[in-house]
């Protein structure tokens, strides 16, 4: 597997982001639970909810990397709330056996980690911004 840090830097902030690629696995995780429903409707409709809320992730690091600090912050909390959403999701799947107690485990040690990094990313930006400073749109993409 390819190195992170020798990746080059990409045209999009975002894609240079830890956490944006902890949310990418996240999403490939969700699938690969999804794969097993066996076309019960149910558990179909379960995770297609599941798969949003851990889409939503990753899309609102994403839209927030291309605004300024403060609306970054704004969306890496919608970010969080997307994060919590899938705790509850994964609560409801081991309720009902849509997934063993270590895929819950997994689940729920996946999402501790990407709340603490984005917890602090938003530390981070809120530190950058001085108090009565004008905020351009600078973060670039």
């Amino acid at each position: 597997m390819e190195n992170e840090h020798d990746r080059p830097t990409t045209f999009f902030r975002f894609e240079d982001l830890r956490i944006y690629h902890k949310a990418l696995e996240y999403v490939d995780w969700v699938y690969l639970m999804a794969s097993h429903t066996k076309g019960d409707p149910f558990m179909i409709s379960f995770f297609e909810r599941f798969l949003t809320s851990s889409k939503g992730i990753a899309l609102n690091i994403a839209e927030g990397s291309s605004r300024n600090k403060s609306q970054f912050v704004y969306y890496l909390k919608m970010a969080k709330s997307s994060v919590r959403e899938c705790v509850v999701l994964s609560t409801i799947a081991q309720s009902r056996d849509f997934i063993t107690d270590i895929e819950y485990d997994d689940s729920k040690n996946r999402l501790m980690e990407m709340t603490k990094m984005i917890g602090a990313l938003i530390g981070s930006l809120q530190r950058s911004i001085k108090p009565g400073e004008q905020e351009d749109d600078d973060i670039p993409d």
